[in-house]
């Protein structure tokens, strides 16, 4: 699966402030906090102290969870989950574990994609626990990095694919790694994946989806016109209206407005606009902003 490129969130600052009492006064003693009532370390009968007898019991606390237990149990597992909502392929590759554990890990991992649209950091919470419990498994460190992608953590995301890669052999996730490059201010890294013997076997859309992260990368080396020139070889006139038909012509219109060419950019956002039936783009956006800058 190729995650879209640069869903990248936002992140939340600041804390709530805490509560301050406007009262001026004192709070109120208790039932028998009033007048006469014991002073702290006052003996009643028996002679025991209330200060001892408000003490806690340490050696009842239980220890905070470590991060890796934390990791470990996940977050807790929506009803109805079973590992019916996985694909054969990923199921048959968690059968060499007992059978109890299996039947976590694939949980764990149906959860992750059942969450990583509406709410990528709990998908990859839930991937991480079954990467907890089966790390040496390809599959689960592909939807471990795929999960991390898609949340914004791009070094850990590059890590996971990484070794899923080393396991499988797979080169599938290489638009992810190197749009992971990209977002940990490395387009060389990026532009270096790109150039991979085996993109030229990729099928179209994963093909798109590295020509679009190599354009991106010059982008951000300041190589606006290699970035053109990337993108002006890839199949901009496809009769197809798939969306990385539509993902291809919006890179290219964007990156004309870049260099500067207005009335390309503004072509190519029309153009772009007439296949993006899903509205997976703003091209329209563009056109009218490019159209009223113009006038």
């Amino acid at each position: 699966m190729i995650v879209p490129e640069n869903r990248r969130p936002q992140r939340s600052t600041g804390k709530p402030a805490a509560k301050k009492s406007t009262s001026g006064r004192k709070p109120a003693a208790g039932k028998d906090g009033g007048r006469g009532a014991p002073k702290p370390g006052h003996q009643g009968r028996g002679g025991r102290s209330d200060d001892r007898r408000r003490t806690p019991d340490k050696r009842y606390d239980k220890p905070a969870r470590t991060k890796e237990q934390a990791e470990y149990d996940g977050p807790d597992l929506p009803e109805g989950i079973t590992s019916a909502e996985l694909d054969r392929s990923v199921s048959a590759q968690l059968k060499g574990l007992p059978e109890k554990l299996a039947a976590r890990v694939a949980r764990h991992l149906a959860a992750a994609g059942l969450f990583i649209d509406q709410d990528p950091e709990l998908a990859y919470r839930h991937a991480l626990a079954a990467r907890a419990r089966a790390p040496r498994i390809a599959v689960v460190r592909e939807a471990a990095g795929e999960a991390a992608y898609a949340s914004g953590h791009y070094a850990e995301a590059l890590s996971d694919l990484r070794a899923a890669k080393r396991m499988n052999g797979a080169t599938a996730y290489l638009p992810i790694m190197a749009d992971c490059h990209r977002a940990l201010g490395q387009p060389d890294q990026a532009v270096k994946l790109a150039k991979s013997p085996s993109v030229a076997g990729f099928p179209p859309a994963a093909k798109a989806e590295m020509t679009i992260v190599e354009a991106g990368a010059r982008r951000d080396m300041g190589q606006v016109d290699a970035a053109l020139r990337i993108l002006e070889q890839a199949p901009l006139n496809s009769k197809s209206r798939e969306p990385w038909v539509v993902r291809l012509r919006y890179a290219y219109a964007d990156a004309l407005a870049e260099a500067g060419r207005t009335d390309d950019a503004l072509a190519w956002f029309h153009r772009t606009q007439a296949i993006d039936a899903d509205e997976i783009t703003d091209a329209a956006e563009r056109a009218a902003e490019l159209e009223s800058n113009a006038s």
